[in-house]
């Protein structure tokens, strides 16, 4: 990164930080709204679920997955709205036209993704853990899974937030074209209930897309391995979660690529 690069995308980032916290819009959509869903399913959720001879309380493997849309929150939601709206402003088409270069733009937008997806993350774990009985990863190896699912997550649905806000009309529009959206794949990625337990049709369109593979990693970083036999593989499956996200990455780069070329604002 050179430093004209670094300076601008620091200083952009820092202006998208500002700008997040001081919307309360934002906040709502973005971070408040995982942690209602939280409250309200886990104070109502319950009975147990079973796998591999283990019996959980069914609201914690629910917790996993509402942790997994916490970050879908952050990188689809919040972002595609996001840029929906400085679009309309015509904010894009001005810092297209600066001396600043293109990339500290959407390199700001991811900082911005993952500074708020770990505050998000954060804060929904703590009140799972506190409040909920959610139990602690217990060996480093769960740690670095979260380590990793996390990001690769938050990288792929900020990307894919960006294709998807080239087809959204206009920014009055945005929240009624994108939350049905990301309400409608929690329901068919398993983050309410057991992905194994759903339809076949519903289990072969949630495993298209990142939301189903952030849950099932996070699930192995929270849950008991036994638990891994409740899937429909019957495993975690890691590897092919990290496939998936970073599958998801790269048509992400390239649809962002040509709908930002071509059906967005004139950046050259």
């Amino acid at each position: 990164m050179t430093g004209g690069l670094l300076r601008a995308t620091l200083a952009l980032s820092a202006v998208e930080l500002r700008g997040f916290f001081r919307d309360k819009r934002s906040l709502v959509f973005v971070l408040a709204f995982p942690v209602m869903l939280l409250v309200i399913f886990a104070a109502i959720f319950s009975g147990t679920v079973s796998g591999g001879g283990t019996t959980i309380p069914a609201k914690q493997l629910f917790m996993a997955g509402i942790i997994a849309a916490g970050v879908m929150s952050c990188g689809f939601q919040g972002l595609c709205i996001n840029l929906v709206q400085e679009r309309e402003s015509g904010l894009v088409r001005r810092l297209a036209s600066s001396p600043m270069p293109k990339a500290a733009y959407f390199i700001a937008k991811f900082v911005r993704v993952l500074v708020t997806t770990i505050i998000e993350v954060a804060i929904l774990m703590a009140i799972s853990l506190a409040f909920f009985g959610l139990p602690v990863p217990e060996t480093a190896g769960r740690w670095l899974t979260l380590a990793w699912v996390i990001p690769l997550g938050a990288i792929s649905c900020a990307l894919v937030g960006m294709a998807y806000s080239a087809i959204v009309p206009s920014a009055n529009a945005a929240a009624a074209v994108v939350t049905p959206v990301f309400m409608g794949l929690q329901f068919i990625s398993g983050v309410f209930f057991p992905f194994s337990e759903l339809p076949d049709w519903m289990q072969s369109l949630g495993a298209l897309f990142p939301l189903k593979w952030m849950a099932q990693g996070l699930r192995s970083v929270f849950l008991p391995d036994a638990l891994a036999h409740a899937e429909p593989a019957g495993a975690w499956e890691l590897s092919r979660v990290a496939a998936v996200l970073a599958l998801w990455i790269v048509i992400g780069l390239v649809i962002t690529a040509r709908t930002f070329k071509w059906r967005g604002p004139r950046v050259k």
